[in-house]
C-alpha cells in the first residue's frame, strides 16, 4: 500500500514559505527560523526559480566568509531543481531524494503549481507509518 503525497500535505498542511532571488541571504535565514524550517522556495512571481537550503548557506556563504547581508538569494540558491507531483509515492520521493541528495522536494498538482513542499522527514515518517501499516495488516492475517 503506497502512501501518495495527497495525504501527507493533507495532514501536514501546505504551507510554502519562500523568498524572492533579490531576497538578502539574511532575509531568507530569518524566515527560516521564524517558521523553523531548512530550505525556502526561491520564487520570481509565480516561477519556481530555485530552493535555498541550509546546507547553501553553510557551504556558499559561511566556509567562503561573505555576508549574509549583502549577498542575494539568487547568488547561492540552488537552480537544479527537483520536483513532484501530487501522484508521487512517497517510495519515489525517497528514491529521488537519494539518488540526488536533497532533503526538500516541491509538490506540484497536474497544472504545475507548487502545492506544497515534502521533506526527508516527511517521508521518513510517512515511511515508518507504511510500515507499520503493513505489519498490522500481516499480523491480522495471520491470526485469522
Amino acid at each position: 500500500m503506497q502512501r501518495m503525497l495527497s495525504g501527507i500535505l493533507d495532514a501536514k498542511g501546505s504551507g510554502i514559505w519562500s523568498v524572492g532571488p533579490e531576497d538578502t541571504v539574511f532575509d531568507a535565514l530569518e524566515t527560516m527560523a521564524e517558521h523553523n524550517i531548512g530550505a525556502l522556495l526561491v520564487l520570481d512571481g509565480d516561477d519556481l526559480v530555485g530552493i535555498l537550503s541550509e546546507r547553501d548557506y553553510a557551504r556558499k556563504v559561511k566556509l567562503l566568509e561573505r555576508g549574509s547581508r549583502e549577498t542575494r538569494v539568487s547568488e547561492i540558491m540552488t537552480t537544479e531543481i527537483r520536483t513532484v507531483g501530487l501522484d508521487s509515492t512517497v517510495t519515489e520521493c525517497m528514491e529521488s531524494m537519494t539518488e540526488h541528495r536533497i532533503r526538500h522536494l516541491p509538490v506540484l498538482d497536474d497544472d504545475g503549481r507548487i502545492v506544497g513542499v515534502i521533506s526527508i522527514g516527511d517521508v521518513v515518517k510517512a515511511m515508518i507509518a507504511q510500515q507499520s501499516d503493513m505489519i498490522d495488516q500481516l499480523e491480522r492475517y495471520i491470526t485469522t
